[in-house]
Formats: C-alpha cells, sequence, structure tokens
C-alpha cells in the first residue's frame, strides 16, 4: 500500500481546530473582542465562506491578518461511492497521506453523517473490520468537523446532515478533547446548531473518559456492548480486560443522570452461535436491569478473513421479540450502504499502523502453524 509522504509542515493556524471558546480565546490573544469568534463561525459554518476578504463585519487589518497567518482546512474528498440503496461514503485523506471514512446515511425527514474520529482503532474488538487494520494517531479537531464540513458541502442543496453519529473509523473517547471540541461544534448555534439529542457519542466503554464526557459535554450516549459476561467480552472488545461490565454500568447509570428520561443506547452485534442465545437475551435483561436502556441490534457485517456469521433473521427476531417483552426498547439496525462496505463495522479507510499489530498477528499465527 503506498502512502503519500508527509509534506513540510505550514505554520498556518487552522482555525477549524476550534470551537467557540477556543476560537475566543485565539481573538483576544490579538488584541481583538471575543465576539469575533461568533462571527468567524458564521461566516464559516452558516454562510460557508473561507476566504477571509470576504467577511465584511471584520475590519481590515484583521482580515489581512487571519489571510497571512490562517487557513481554513480540511480533509480532502478523494474518493466517493453511492451504494445502492442512496448512502454515501467518503475517503479523505489527511496531512500525513493516511486516509479515513465518512458516510452518509440518507432517510425520510433526516440525514445522518458517521464521523471518523481516528485513524484506524487500538481497541481490536474481534468483530470490527476497522480494528484489523491497526492504529496511526487521532484525528485533529479540523479533520472530525472538517468531516461535517466537507460531506455538507458536496452534498450541497441535495440533503442536509441533521443528525452525527461518532461511530466511524476509532474510538472517539480515546480523542477526547478534540472529539469534544468538534461536538460542541456540531451544537453551537452559530455553527451547526445541532440538538444535543441529534449528536451521538459511541464508545466501547472507556470509563474513565465516560465520566469526564458526564461533566463537560451532554451529548446522546451509545455504548458498544456485544455481550452480557466478562468473560465473553473480554474476547469480543478486549477494553473490558480493563474496565469490566459493573465498572461499565456504573458510568453508565451516572451519564443518564443528566436528564429525566434519559436513556442510553446499548449496541449489541448478532452473531450467530457466539452471543445470541436466548439465554444471552434473558442475560441482557437482568444486566441492564438498573441502566434506563434503549437496546439496538446490528446484524453483523462481514470482511474478509472473518471467522464470525451473522446470526439468522429468525434468531434476531426472537431476540427483539424477547427484549422488547420484557420492557426494554429494542430495534434491528437496518444495513445500509453494504455493497460498497459502508456498513456498521467496515470501514477500513487506510491506515499506516504505527501499533505493529499487524506484525503481532501475523508471528502469531505463525507460530499457532508451527
Amino acid at each position: 500500500m503506498n502512502f503519500v509522504p508527509e509534506p513540510v509542515k505550514v505554520n498556518k493556524t487552522n482555525l477549524l481546530d476550534f470551537d467557540r471558546k477556543g476560537l475566543a480565546a485565539f481573538f483576544v490573544g490579538l488584541g481583538e473582542k471575543p465576539f469575533r469568534a461568533t462571527q468567524l463561525l458564521k461566516w464559516l459554518y452558516q454562510e460557508g465562506i473561507t476566504d477571509f476578504s470576504l467577511m465584511t463585519n471584520l475590519s481590515k487589518p484583521l482580515r489581512s491578518y487571519l489571510t497571512e497567518h490562517c487557513r481554513i482546512e480540511t480533509p480532502e474528498i478523494v474518493v466517493e461511492q453511492v451504494a445502492s440503496d442512496g448512502v454515501h461514503k467518503w475517503v479523505l485523506q489527511t496531512h500525513c497521506g493516511n486516509r479515513v471514512e465518512t458516510v452518509f446515511i440518507p432517510e425520510e425527514g433526516r440525514g445522518t453523517l458517521c464521523v471518523s474520529s481516528q485513524i484506524g482503532c487500538a481497541l481490536a474488538c474481534t468483530f470490527c473490520s476497522t480494528a484489523q487494520q491497526g492504529f496511526n494517531r487521532n484525528l485533529s479537531t479540523s479533520e472530525i468537523i472538517g468531516q461535517v464540513y466537507a460531506a455538507q458541502n458536496r452534498l450541497g442543496s441535495s440533503a442536509k446532515i441533521t443528525n452525527v453519529v461518532m461511530m466511524g473509523m476509532g474510538e472517539p473517547l480515546l480523542n477526547f478533547d478534540n472529539v469534544v471540541a468538534a461536538m460542541n461544534l456540531m451544537m453551537d448555534d452559530f455553527a451547526y446548531g445541532l440538538s444535543k439529542r441529534r449528536v451521538t457519542i459511541s464508545t466501547s466503554g472507556v470509563v474513565p473518559a465516560m465520566y469526564r464526557l458526564t461533566e463537560v459535554c451532554d451529548v446522546s450516549l451509545a455504548v458498544s456492548l456485544h455481550a452480557v459476561t466478562d468473560e465473553l467480552r473480554n474476547e469480543l472488545v478486549p477494553i473490558n480486560k480493563k474496565y469490566p461490565l459493573q465498572e461499565l454500568l456504573a458510568a453508565c447509570r451516572e451519564n443518564a443522570k443528566l436528564a429525566p428520561r434519559r436513556t442510553i443506547t446499548f449496541e449489541y452485534v448478532m452473531l450467530d452461535g457466539v452471543n445470541d442465545s436466548l439465554d444471552d437475551a434473558y442475560g441482557l435483561v437482568e444486566l441492564l436491569k438498573t441502566v434506563p436502556s434503549k437496546i439496538n441490534l446490528i446484524p453483523f457485517n462481514p470482511f474478509p478473513n472473518s471467522s464470525y456469521r451473522c446470526s439468522s433473521n429468525n434468531r434476531i427476531h426472537q431476540f427483539k421479540t424477547l427484549l422488547n417483552d420484557a420492557g426494554i426498547v429494542t430495534t434491528v439496525r437496518k444495513t445500509r450502504g453494504e455493497d460498497i462496505d459502508a456498513a456498521c463495522g467496515q470501514l477500513v479507510g487506510q491506515v499506516k499502523d504505527k501499533s505493529r499489530r499487524h506484525l503481532k498477528l501475523h508471528l502469531a499465527g505463525t507460530e499457532h502453524e508451527t
């Protein structure tokens, strides 16, 4: 796989790296008033203007300074695919030559953008194609919000992004500050103005960061659960070895206290013969009895060299019925964009692995063969 060599670093400040609070501090540092931040946000996110010279309510000296010392830069869309069901997948290239993937899912009355937070993923969940690619680095705030910016610009007036889910490549809570700043921009009335109910962050269970998130950013929370025992979850979601189920659920209960009738969405991938027995369903009811919950059952999306198979439609229906009958609102995620590998767990991008995971897997396989 060929990678673009990293260019000489640009000294200009990318203003997409700041939320409103960060921008206000930036302008105060220049001797300007904090309200310049709201002016700039409106130009960038509501008017779509990136040429500083056209921002007419800024003084000429300030416009001149911004032109000389600042930039507005998003990752570049290098591949665009449209699935038979209307799903868009964009491959975006970062300045270092690595690539991430962003997916837009159109539905009646809404349009959901699935955004990546890291180049690759370090958590090694065994059922996820993204996790098999290794890990390179965290995305910057500009590279995260830049996916929203680039996607909306490419969609134009044909579709509107109404919801954002941080469910693309990477574990968002391992890139905490940059992800929170980007979500602040998504919800800022002077930027994208999305409701906090329409911005969702998904985590595999980074418990300390979950508590921190509860303190600083009120967005919807989704938790990748996938098993009802620590033994199985240790295998499927290895971070469970560090933060086991009871610690994870305690953090979920704390987050649920943020608002009345608030619920946590639990994602549960359906793996044939692994976690889909009716005993597993009963175990899920018991496990979540103290957490206000919704459950999203996800049919497993296959990828090369995976040993898993998706549960049958009949078993998924039985599983869902049992959970609903127990009083837990349960839905089955409709697989979208599968023909362009844009479905859940299929995003792979192009990752220059710095974790040496591929070498470790190769060596482990060699030892197994001998």
